[in-house]
């Protein structure tokens, strides 16, 4: 499992998700990239600082981002080795 991650939420800002799943036991482990528009260094150095595992900035064109996020899900699903437990617990069966 891996969470792509917007900073520019609707309702609630994604640095504040970030912490939240950060600070969460059963979430801390689980690798989130930071797939957004921003390029203001602020934003990156505030997404590593609260735990992020990347930070890619969205392409503009739909070919590349559709590249982008194949080779985020190659990494993250066949190259990346996880460190064991990292997955949550599924609950009720799921």
């Amino acid at each position: 499992m891996v969470v792509l991650l917007d900073l520019k939420l609707p309702r609630v800002d994604g640095l504040q998700v970030l912490s939240r799943l950060k600070s969460d036991p059963e979430m801390k482990l689980v690798p989130v990239v930071m797939f957004t528009s921003s390029r203001e260094e602020v934003d990156l150095v505030r997404s590593y600082g609260l735990g992020a595992n990347a930070y890619v900035i969205k392409p503009v064109s739909f070919q590349e981002l559709e590249s982008a996020l194949d080779g985020l899900r190659v990494f993250w699903t066949e190259v990346n080795h996880p460190p064991p437990g990292s997955a949550p617990a599924l609950k009720g069966g799921e």
